[in-house]
């Protein structure tokens, strides 16, 4: 569903990433776990082609992101962990504007925005503007946003920052039931509780550089996730 294969990305004299390769297949929640700066960000935004990059390819569902952009971008959902949305819009006009983007009918629409507007108890709240909306009210209507085109590939960054414990299970919830209908999700987060307990796969990232993936249980081995975390990251300071 999503590959990465040497991807290297700088900044002036710096790597931000640096030769990464990752594939996450079809029916996988893929965790992305590093310390401020290690270069996640980065790598999602290189993944949903809002950054250029300097070196290696990422593909899409077999697609290239450099050569076929929309054709990869109509099987994206990218929830940044800032979501910026358009504040002079109602909740319901800014998802109203995503699914003109994505093509989904009037009937379809309206069927998605009431199942997950009610599932995030936003649905009153949809004729307010986005300029009321608190962080956590505005990072569940992205979420809806996302989900209601039925995206192949979710790149998530931080997807639980400001979400209540009652909407943060629902997404989890909606994450393992994407991946169960074939899907793929791949998503950073410093929550290595979350991690462990979710993610079938875990890649962790020092300075850029790839310095473990494979099956949480792998990774993890005898140890909590958070223990290999720190002592990975000690050792390749």
């Amino acid at each position: 569903m999503l590959k990465i294969s040497h991807l290297t990305k700088r900044y002036g004299e710096k790597r931000a990433v640096d030769d990464l390769s990752l594939e996450i297949a079809p029916g996988e929640i893929y965790g992305f776990i590093g310390h401020n700066g290690a270069g996640k960000t980065t790598t999602i935004k290189a993944c949903c082609g809002i950054l250029d990059f300097d070196e290696g390819e990422i593909f899409v569902g077999g697609k290239s992101i450099r050569e076929e952009p929309l054709e990869c971008k109509r099987q994206i959902a990218y929830i940044p962990d800032n979501p910026d949305l358009y504040d002079f819009l109602s909740g319901i006009k800014y998802l109203n504007f995503i699914a003109d983007m994505y093509g989904i009918t009037k009937q379809n629409r309206e069927e998605e925005i009431r199942k997950y507007a009610d599932m995030f108890e936003l649905t009153q709240d949809l004729a307010q503007p986005i300029s009321a909306y608190s962080h956590g009210m505005k990072q569940k209507l992205a979420i809806i946003s996302a989900l209601i085109h039925h995206p192949r590939l979710m790149l998530l960054d931080e997807p639980f920052v400001g979400l209540d414990p009652k909407s943060a299970h629902t997404v989890k919830a909606l994450m393992r039931d994407m991946c169960n209908a074939g899907g793929a999700i791949f998503f950073s987060t410093h929550v290595l509780e979350v991690a462990e307990k979710l993610c079938d796969k875990i890649a962790i990232i020092k300075n850029g550089r790839l310095v473990i993936s494979g099956p949480t249980e792998q990774v993890r081995g005898d140890a909590s996730l958070e223990e290999v975390f720190l002592e990975l990251v000690e050792e390749n300071a």
